[in-house]
């Protein structure tokens, strides 16, 4: 794609501003990072108004457009969803700054003196669809692990973005952090996406976060190094040796207690042995929840002869394959923890599966043979995120395998270099 040389230059411009910042910030002490987070949460909660109704504009568009409810869900802010990431930016707070830990070394038989510290990666470019909390997360993760950020939301989100960061930036002013180091990166088209990602030598990584096209076109078509953040098609197994009632909650909760997300369930593996018992059970608790059922054929034979009220219709290929986000399930009878294996191998975005089981040995087979960045033994999909986790605010899940994987927090926002100190020595 051709890049309007304007466009580059504004692009560019920023990046360079966001390159002077992050070497201030990289130095700058812990206080000093957590006063400056501690104003913004504090500006979210008085300026909320400002962001709603800069919000407001974002959302009434998006309906217009006919956007799904699932991708309004995410767009919309309201002042509890604002407290709630103005808390997520108080925990970050109070979490360790990770900068200048030492990750090993000690003193070589030479003599010299060996560290490897942990060191901010630099100016990081995030670009994401829709969900205007992440112009938060993303700043203030950066902001913490001393590295400079440079937003592109989606142009569905462009008025609630631009309010928030002008929120970010005033905050910032007297603190002693530089303004610069959070910067909304400008244009509303695709140009200033493919901008961003050619702006190799000033933007030291990308972050993509969103659906499975923009991710695959970022890492596509970036000339800076990217971490893939994944889509999620989780998957939750009941085994034979589950405890039903448990099970029940644990299905339902993954999917319905806030299907619009990436660490939803998907897919509901049943062992077959329980599920003339289970299914009965779980589709009844779905039919409750509003939660419309795709099964395969002994689902929908269990279904037949066991009335619970779900709505329940027949699947093909594309269910197993698809990431609903939405209050949909795919729901399959397997022989075995292997035929659940298999199906979770051959569908699955690596992001997290579940295993509802009581047997010691069968959740260690299942851990052990699970390629995906997290895995749940009697729990919810939805506990994998960074906030549950004990991080704070996350900049995204990643679903690859280098540098960082899973749900990335401070560490995964830093890089690492070595110290040697010697006393005269040479080689």
């Amino acid at each position: 794609m051709t890049v309007n040389s304007d466009i580059e230059r504004e692009v560019h411009a920023v990046a360079e501003r966001a390159g002077n910042a992050a070497v201030d910030l990289a130095t700058l002490s812990r206080s000093v990072k957590d006063t400056a987070l501690a104003a913004i949460a504090d500006a979210l909660v008085k300026r909320a108004d400002e962001i709603t109704a800069a919000n407001a504009e974002d959302v009434e568009r998006a309906r217009r457009d006919g956007t799904s409810p699932a991708m309004i869900d995410r767009l919309t802010l309201t002042p509890a969803r604002i407290e709630a990431i103005a808390d997520a930016v108080r925990e970050i707070v109070e979490l360790p700054d990770p900068v200048g830990e030492s990750v090993r070394g000690g003193v070589l038989p030479n003599g010299l003196d060996l560290r490897q510290i942990r060191v901010p990666l630099g100016v990081i470019g995030i670009i994401y669809e829709g969900r205007p909390n992440v112009t938060v997360d993303a700043a203030a993760l950066c902001l913490k692990s001393g590295n400079a950020a440079l937003l592109r939301g989606s142009s569905s989100a462009y008025a609630s973005n631009t309010a928030i960061v002008g929120v970010l930036r005033d905050a910032l002013e007297g603190t002693g952090v530089p303004v610069d180091a959070i910067q909304m990166v400008p244009g509303r088209t695709r140009e200033s996406s493919t901008a961003l990602m050619r702006a190799r030598g000033l933007v030291d990584v990308l972050i993509p976060r969103g659906g499975r096209s923009l991710i695959q076109a970022v890492v596509r078509d970036s000339t800076v190094p990217v971490i893939e953040t994944g889509e999620g098609l989780c998957h939750v197994y009941v085994d034979v040796d589950a405890d039903l009632d448990k099970a029940v909650a644990i299905a339902v909760n993954a999917k319905a207690q806030r299907c619009s997300v990436c660490n939803s369930a998907e897919t509901l593996l049943v062992h077959d042995a329980i599920a003339e018992a289970f299914l009965p059970k779980v589709l009844a608790a779905l039919a409750e929840a509003e939660v419309t059922v795709h099964g395969d054929r002994r689902v929908l034979e269990i279904a037949e002869t066991h009335p619970t009220g779900a709505t329940v219709v027949e699947a093909d290929e594309e269910d197993w394959a698809t990431e609903y986000l939405s209050m949909d399930l795919a729901v399959r009878v397997v022989s075995d923890v292997d035929e659940a294996l298999a199906h979770i191998r051959t569908y699955s975005t690596r992001h997290t599966e579940a295993i509802v089981t009581d047997s010691l040995s069968t959740s260690r087979y299942f851990v052990a043979r699970v390629d995906s960045a997290a895995v749940m033994v009697n729990a919810s999909t939805r506990f994998t995120d960074g906030g549950e986790f004990g991080f704070g605010a996350e900049i995204g899940i990643s679903t690859q395998k280098l540098h960082a994987r899973g749900p990335m927090g401070l560490t995964e926002m830093t890089s690492t270099k070595y110290v040697v100190t010697g006393n005269g020595h040479v080689r």
